[in-house]
């Protein structure tokens, strides 16, 4: 018999760790990505332990290690005064508890482990999805070359605008959410004696909206700034795009000293608008489903975009490796038995944006092992 094979729309850091799960547990993959190679893009990727341990489990996490930073904590302080609100350890306490530290990098860096852990005959480039159509017993998945491929289950995992999504939906665009992005990497030598440049520090403004976030890159060579404000009028969605760097102090410049120094020695920014949709009632539909982005796209206040796409894509693996699912539709409703209700509250968290700026722990989140949970 003809062993089945498991199409997967997008190679993102979804697409690409389903890839390698799937692998890791005997199933044959094809992944479809519409760029027509791979290339460094991006900023930053802030990888919290639920996720480090995901990608330990599909052997990627060593490699990942050599040039990540550790932050050793996690630092709630106020925007304006400077109070410290909340003080998490992490680093080595983080693996002791978790069994995982907290992993930031260049978001190329982690894209190129997991890249190297596909083999190039299980990944199609120059290939941007158009359309598809599920037959009942196989799924034929159309390309803008016009070519296709008939694959036994199609995995959506092409982003906040897939068009897996819109064949299972509807035609349906993402909500502005009336917020934009700033980033910029500098070098750590031009920060000088500014206090806990090895931690993740978020600066909380006086609406959730408003925040500065700095983590360590590159083993600490660097840090990485994020910030964002409420703001009409830029619609732009990019991880490319050029913004002024003397809008983004005057934003912050009642802002405490520290704060205002990291954006002082930004000598260049990016700029992007957040785009979010809300929580789906389903993420399947007979041999096709979602992941990540595609189902449930998150504000980036917990961190928690990357991580979640990871977790879907080891458990949405194991679901399809089970047989105790007789088939594909069971498989994937099983898989979202598991993911809906943690990754939908977590959608949602993000949202409101009040994640341990108080105190308290991240247990909830830190402490998930996609690899352990109980599948239904």
């Amino acid at each position: 018999m003809k062993e089945k094979v498991i199409g997967i729309s997008g190679a993102g850091i979804g697409g690409l760790a389903a890839a390698i799960a799937l692998r890791k547990l005997g199933k044959q993959v094809l992944v479809f990505e519409q760029a027509k190679q791979f290339a460094r893009v991006g900023a930053d990727i802030n990888l919290t332990p639920n996720a480090v341990r995901a990608l330990d489990g599909l052997g990627v996490g060593e490699a990942l290690r050599e040039t990540a930073a550790r932050p050793g904590y996690r630092i709630s302080r106020d925007g304006f005064t400077g109070e410290e609100t909340s003080r998490l350890e992490m680093a080595e306490a983080a693996q002791q508890k978790y069994g995982a530290p907290q992993l930031t990098m260049h978001r190329a860096d982690l894209m190129t482990a997991l890249e190297g852990a596909v083999p190039a005959e299980c990944i199609r480039l120059g290939k941007r999805t158009t359309g598809v159509q599920d037959l009942g017993d196989k799924v034929v998945v159309e390309f803008d070359d016009g070519t296709q491929e008939t694959v036994d289950a199609l995995i959506g995992a092409d982003g906040i605008h897939s068009m897996v999504r819109n064949a299972l939906l509807g035609q349906e665009k993402p909500q502005f959410t009336g917020v934009v992005a700033y980033r910029a990497v500098v070098p750590i030598e031009k920060l000088g004696n500014l206090p806990n440049l090895d931690s993740f520090t978020k600066w909380w403004g006086a609406v959730p909206e408003v925040q500065i976030v700095s983590f360590p890159l590159n083993r600490g060579k660097d840090l990485f700034i994020f910030a964002t404000t409420p703001q009409e009028g830029w619609e732009l969605e990019s991880w490319t795009a050029p913004g002024e760097v003397g809008e983004l102090r005057e934003i912050y410049k009642d802002f405490h000293p520290e704060a205002r120094a990291l954006l002082d020695a930004c000598d260049s920014v990016l700029k992007s608008a957040l785009y979010v949709r809300d929580p789906l009632p389903t993420w399947h539909k007979g041999r096709m489903a979602l992941l990540g982005d595609a189902c449930h796209p998150m504000m980036p206040f917990m961190a928690q975009g990357a991580g979640q796409a990871i977790e879907d894509a080891v458990v949405l693996a194991r679901c399809l490796a089970d047989s105790r699912y007789a088939d594909v539709p069971s498989a994937f409703t099983a898989y979202q038995s598991v993911r809906h209700e943690r990754a939908s509250r977590i959608q949602i968290a993000s949202r409101g944006n009040a994640w341990l700026k108080e105190g308290g722990n991240g247990d909830w989140v830190y402490e998930y092992d996609a690899w352990a949970v109980p599948l239904a």
